[in-house]
């Protein structure tokens, strides 16, 4: 069954939108079940009903005709429950209801399982047989096996049908006001032209988009081949004396599969009829993949890696050739699977509007990047149909993380609309800019920028930044092939430290690991996040620590507005082995003639061991800050890079507030200096609790600042203290959420958290 199992999945993979894939699926699973009858019936959102939209068996005539709601039928229980049903007699059950015209009468087993996606019901599954019987345990365990994996494709083929119509001859049409969800990562309205950005050589990510001009992609495909079988052939000489004859037949394979008249014919005739060349060979490469994998031999299922191999040498070429080709449009909506840093960078700055990706969650750091960058993002639409997207009009609603393809006039007017009004909410806060963060009453809370490429500067100087409470200084390590010299990162260091003297810089010390690795010194672990990431691989590697300090503190020559922070610290002996090393380095470089002054060194509490240990921290250090969105990772248990428990990841959740209020007494009790750089102190309604509990700065990304500080200078100490009071008796997230929308609302500000339709 397991065999059966995988070829079903690969199978309806394959095909190219919902009607071909349920079709599928009911014929496959009633061979491999040896059942009489398999249906599928697809919940209508609109409606609430589970329309018949394919069946083996049954009168197919009657496919999205008929349907049941959920207190109708027994299709209807299996989706009201949510569970399997197994029946022996299906016509004796009380909720058995008879469709005429169905052609059920002859059938009296029945087993429906519903088919759950991202706890949405998409359908029922079901099949049914003349035999008065049981199906048994195996029969639907494959069966709740099958659902449970078809579930994700088919929301995916779902949500590909959103985007297209198919009329008669295959020929799609792009649909209007297509609709996709996803977590808004980014406040913000953004209006512009997809681009999707691919990984290089992966052909599943290769989008699929018409060719402007067919001669030049087909010649486009031709030098790729050439090169590739040049390449091929050089190999197999290299390796001649090395391999037996045998071995070496298999470059000749290779070589004769690039044929035109092999897969290069069938690749040549998709571009003639209007497919770009990466498209075409993507598509034609991964179909002869997928008839390999479903292959009985296993010696031929194995050959499929071989055409995968091959498939990926000749993309690769071609990518290659169009990266110095490609021209991004005025207005670019950056799209892909997994967007990258490096993809980013890739679009001209002035070009950029907004960005979608499919994986990651509001708080991973694409997110964070795109806050600090200040464009409107969506994460985690997972079912969106990014590949087909290419050269489309997209709306990005950041407010609730909806995208819309192919806009019809009357939402593209409403959010036209909504882009206009809020560049005049903008206009209102940057007024605030040369004011002080100061509450009604006189409490002073000082509002800095998180950052960490020389590009943050300007913006967060306009923003009204009073320094910098982060300066990640990882980025400048991931955009080099090799570790940065002493040198290089003195002068980068310097750079930031002089934009903003004489007010304060908080480095942080090298953060790799987890979801942050270098390319030159990778970190590959079952379970990063629990593994050697921050102070954990520095304090293994003191030649790379003691560059590091060196290079701020050398930095910080003439200026003194350096501060030091170390990640990840989870326990008293490590930090005593990290403050150790600091010492050392300062005396080090004061023996060595450098007129430096010591700088303050803190610590950042991210993981719960140091929540408990804030005191003995704050003891041995000059100040404590607090990384929030690792903390509430930890605290929570969930991983803030993905968009499947994206829905679990809450600032609001009691105990992540609780940590924060004993972090905030233990620092004050010690005496020392407290800030807090996570995502969650650039949230106004955050920040009102955070001043309550005693956070005197707030560190946010440089877009995030003018909101807070416009809040916080509307509501007193008094009112801040009264309402953190009442959250910390509430249990729910969502409960401390609606009061702090309450205190918003009887301030007036209500202005500052709309959503897009509010807006509008």
């Amino acid at each position: 069954m397991l065999t059966s199992l995988r070829r079903i999945i690969q199978e309806v993979n394959s095909v190219k939108h919902l009607t071909e894939a349920l079709s599928l699926i009911v014929k496959r699973v009633a061979h491999s079940m040896e059942t009489d009858v398999c249906s599928i019936y697809m919940m209508d959102p609109a409606t609430q009903r589970f329309v018949l939209s394919a069946t083996m068996g049954l009168n197919e005539e009657l496919c999205g005709k008929v349907s049941l709601g959920l207190d109708e039928g027994l299709v209807g229980l299996v989706g009201m429950r949510e569970e399997p049903i197994n029946l022996e007699r299906a016509d004796t059950h009380p909720r058995f209801q008879f469709l005429a015209g169905l052609g059920e009468e002859p059938f009296n087993a029945f087993l429906g399982v519903p088919i759950i996606h991202q706890r949405r019901i998409l359908g029922v599954l079901v099949v049914q047989q003349t035999a008065t019987r049981r199906f048994d345990e195996s029969e639907e365990a494959f069966l709740v096996t099958l659902s449970a994996q078809l579930a994700g494709v088919i929301a995916h083929a779902e949500a590909s049908g959103a985007l297209r119509i198919y009329e008669a001859g295959e020929t799609p049409q792009m649909r209007t006001n297509a609709k996709f969800s996803g977590i808004g990562a980014m406040r913000g309205t953004a209006i512009g032209t997809a681009v999707v950005a691919s990984p290089q050589a992966v052909l599943e990510a290769v989008p699929s988009k018409p060719a402007q001009d067919i001669k030049a992609e087909l010649e486009i495909f031709a030098i790729a081949i050439d090169a590739v079988r040049l390449d091929i052939w050089q190999i197999r000489e290299k390796l001649t004396g090395q391999l037996r004859p045998e071995e070496r037949a298999l470059f000749d394979v290779y070589l004769g599969m690039l044929n035109d008249n092999a897969l290069g014919n069938e690749v040549q005739a998709k571009i003639r009829q209007g497919e770009w060349a990466q498209g075409a060979l993507a598509s034609v490469m991964l179909d002869h993949v997928r008839t390999f994998e479903m292959m009985d031999d296993a010696y031929l299922r194995e050959r499929a890696v071989d055409v995968k191999d091959l498939g990926r040498r000749v993309l690769s070429q071609m990518q290659n050739a169009d990266q110095s080709e490609r021209e991004y449009p005025e207005k670019t909506i950056l799209v892909g699977e997994e967007l990258t840093a490096s993809m980013l960078g890739e679009v001209p700055k002035d070009k950029l509007v907004g960005i979608i990706s499919v994986r990651g969650s509001g708080n991973s750091h694409l997110a964070i990047m795109a806050r600090a960058m200040g464009i409107p993002t969506v994460m985690g639409a997972m079912d969106l149909p990014y590949a087909q997207l290419d050269g489309h009009q997209l709306i990005i609603d950041g407010y609730s993380g909806t995208v819309y393809a192919n806009p019809g006039e009357e939402i593209l007017a409403h959010f036209l609309h909504v882009l206009e009004d809020e560049q005049h909410q903008l206009s209102a806060l940057f007024a605030l800019r040369d004011l002080p963060c100061e509450t009604p009453d006189g409490k002073r809370i000082e509002l800095v920028v998180n950052t960490g490429l020389n590009s943050d500067v300007s913006r967060s100087i306009d923003h009204g930044a009073e320094g910098v409470g982060l300066y990640r200084t990882e980025m400048p390590f991931m955009i080099r092939e090799r570790f940065p010299s002493e040198e290089e990162q003195r002068r980068i260091y310097r750079e930031h430290l002089a934009a903003f003297a004489p007010n304060q810089v908080t480095m942080r010390t090298l953060d790799i690991g987890g979801d942050k690795a270098l390319p030159y010194f990778p970190i590959e672990e079952e379970n990063p996040f629990l593994g050697w990431r921050g102070i954990r691989v520095t304090l293994d590697h003191p030649e790379i620590f003691l560059v590091q300090l060196r290079a701020m503190m050398r930095a910080n020559e003439g200026f003194g507005n350096l501060r030091i922070m170390l990640p990840m610290i989870s326990n008293v002996p490590e930090l005593d082995e990290a403050l150790e090393l600091f010492n050392r380095c300062y005396e080090e470089l004061l023996e060595e003639g450098f007129d430096i002054e010591k700088p303050k060194i803190g610590v950042m509490i991210e993981v719960p061991a140091a929540v408990y240990q804030a005191r003995q921290l704050a003891h041995r250090v000059d100040f404590i800050s607090v990384g929030s969105n690792d903390l509430t990772q930890y605290l929570l248990a969930v991983d803030r890079n993905n968009a499947r428990v994206a829905d679990l990841y809450h600032q609001f959740h009691p105990a992540v507030l609780q940590a924060l209020l004993k972090i905030a007494s233990d620092t004050r009790a010690e005496g020392k200096s407290l800030s807090i750089c996570g995502e969650i102190a650039g949230d106004p309604g955050a920040a009102i609790l955070l001043m309550a509990m005693g956070y005197s700065t707030l560190s946010m990304s440089a877009n995030n600042l003018p909101r807070v500080k416009s809040v916080l200078r509307q509501v007193s100490i008094k009112e801040a203290e009264k309402l953190l009071h009442q959250v910390l008796e509430l249990e729910d997230s969502m409960d401390v959420q609606r009061c702090i929308d309450q205190l918003i609302r009887q301030l007036g500000l209500s202005r500052m958290f709309q959503s897009s339709a509010e807006i509008a």
